[in-house]
């Protein structure tokens, strides 16, 4: 059972739940986040990042509460604290980002730190278009767009405001990346999968000149946007900021375009977002020509930060498929099993980039 009434419901389970409501409407009542009963529910996808809760009470306050999976977690990995920060620097230079209103350091708590935010209405895209997104061809485009122009504005973000600049890092963001998910992969693989060895070991070798740092998502794609509701061709917000740094604005690019599914392209690898697959949303050249266009960068070498995304996305994901395969995971993760042959196609799919 993933959610229990009480704090005395616990010790009886066989593994931790991941919300106790007595506690969690105890921390709300102390930071003054609505009154009365509680009622929660999880929401979006789960299995691989950090899990995400809607949050009702009878007052009609809707919060959502964000928290890592069950420990054990990779070093590193799955802070929300950071990730809270890192919104909490953003939301004042007008990033849309969901408003937060309480982080609890305390581990206590619920096993792990968690922090509080407003809920924010409106889709989350994955597998279907709303209305009129399903049937307005030129809708599809002007949401391809903003997504475009919601990344421009999060990489022109003032890096030096003191909030952001405690995120700076000595050395080079993208010689960082490769060391961290080379060791994650030490940490992550349940099997030998040599393409995923052979393509670290590639990306090393062939370190790309940084650019001047931005701040990164480093998972942006469509699913990781909130679409307005009255609006439905506009992000209203960005989530999921758990792997947010300071660096090469070319890793959020390459994550796009590596990710994406164009009409009449191949289908994406990862599986995330395939709307994007209908007519009149931009092939993936044409998200780079507008990024380019809009920024003024150079994007070049893509192809690396392609496979970059690609080689990553292979790392976490046998790292959700670890925690599959030993029943880590909660029931409605089923679907990672999917990634037994997903995370040697991502693999695959990386060095073909490079080839």
């Amino acid at each position: 059972m993933d959610i229990v009434e009480l704090e005395a419901d616990a010790p009886n389970l066989t593994r931790p739940p991941l919300l106790i409501l007595e506690t969690v409407r105890r921390f709300l009542d102390q930071h003054g986040l609505g009154s009365g009963a509680l009622r929660a529910e999880r929401i979006g996808e789960g299995g691989g990042s950090n899990f995400s809760f809607l949050l009702e009470r009878d007052d009609g306050t809707q919060l959502v509460l964000r928290r890592p999976p069950r420990p054990p977690l990779p070093p590193t990995a799955h802070d929300v604290v950071r990730e809270s920060r890192l919104q909490l620097a953003l939301a004042p230079l007008g990033i849309r980002v969901p408003n937060i209103r309480a982080v609890c350091e305390d581990a206590s708590l619920l096993g792990v730190p968690f922090y509080v935010m407003d809920y924010v209405d409106g889709h989350v895209i994955t597998t279907e278009l709303p209305p009129p997104l399903d049937t307005d061809r030129a809708a599809r485009r002007r949401l391809a767009d903003d997504l475009v122009e919601t990344l421009v504005e999060i990489h022109a973000a003032d890096v030096t405001v003191p909030g952001l600049a405690a995120f700076e890092r000595p050395g080079s963001y993208n010689e960082r990346q490769v060391r961290r998910f080379s060791q994650l992969w030490e940490v992550n693989r349940t099997r030998e999968l040599p393409t995923v060895v052979n393509v670290g070991r590639w990306l090393a070798e062939h370190l790309p000149e940084p650019l001047i740092s931005t701040v990164v998502h480093g998972d942006y794609r469509l699913g990781n946007m909130i679409v307005a509701r009255d609006r439905p061709d506009r992000i209203a917000a960005v989530l999921d900021w758990e792997m947010g740094a300071l660096g090469d604005p070319r890793a959020d690019v390459g994550y796009l375009v590596a990710t994406y599914s164009e009409p009449g392209g191949r289908e994406n690898p990862l599986g995330t977002s395939p709307v994007t697959a209908a007519d009149g949303f931009p092939t993936r050249s044409e998200l780079v020509e507008r990024y380019a266009s809009r920024s003024g960068r150079d994007i070049e070498p893509l192809a690396w930060f392609e496979a970059l995304a690609l080689w990553k996305a292979a790392v976490f994901c046998e790292a959700i498929y670890g925690r599959y395969v030993r029943g880590e995971l909660t029931a409605d993760d089923d679907r990672a099993s999917r990634f037994e042959t997903g995370v040697p196609l991502l693999a695959e799919t990386a060095a073909s980039v490079i080839a």
